[in-house]
């Protein structure tokens, strides 16, 4: 821990503040906590990924397309859609479109509303492959989340702050800046 420490305090210490307005600087427990955080996220999703792969022959972020995809009204949506909820650029989902096309568990299709969009469609092949790829998932997440979070409390806890962290929602006084 103390090698941690030290190299939070120089992380600190070589930060520079704008010259408009004052920054406050992240204390040592928040940098510690903010690295934790990474840490699991990472921990967590290589092991998910890690197992949908060796499992089902399926990325995580494909896996995350066809949950969208599922849970959508028709089980469909515009291209751009899509992009934003599965935190993918739209190069990025058109790419992986491609390749969920190819192996039939997505179809595009032209938005009915303009017919210049594009929307992807879930096979029902798509469905059926969802839901196999479901059970390894979702065991994961209670082996590598659920089961290390501890008690109702804490998972309550956990949701209501990464709920926060999610929707962006600030309790921190805002930041002053100089008349400068």
């Amino acid at each position: 821990m103390g090698a941690l420490c030290d190299r939070l305090d120089a992380l600190r210490n070589i930060c520079t503040v704008s010259k408009t307005g004052t920054a406050r600087l992240p204390t040592r427990d928040e940098l510690t906590a903010w690295r934790s955080f990474l840490r699991a996220h990472a921990r967590i999703t290589r092991r998910l990924e890690a197992e949908l792969i060796a499992e089902q022959r399926l990325s995580l972020a494909a896996y995350d397309v066809l949950v969208q995809l599922a849970e959508a009204p028709e089980r469909r949506l515009r291209m751009t859609e899509l992009a934003d909820a599965v935190l993918l650029s739209r190069s990025g989902v058109t790419r992986l479109v491609d390749r969920l096309e190819r192996i039939g568990l997505v179809v595009r299709e032209r938005a009915d509303e303009d017919g210049r969009g594009v929307v992807a469609v879930l096979t029902r092949r798509g469905m059926e492959r969802l839901r196999t790829a479901s059970s390894t998932h979702l065991s994961g997440i209670v082996r590598h989340f659920v089961a290390i979070v501890g008690d109702r409390h804490e998972l309550d806890s956990l949701n209501r702050t990464c709920t926060r962290l999610a929707d962006g929602e600030v309790h921190a006084p805002p930041v002053r800046r100089s008349s400068a």
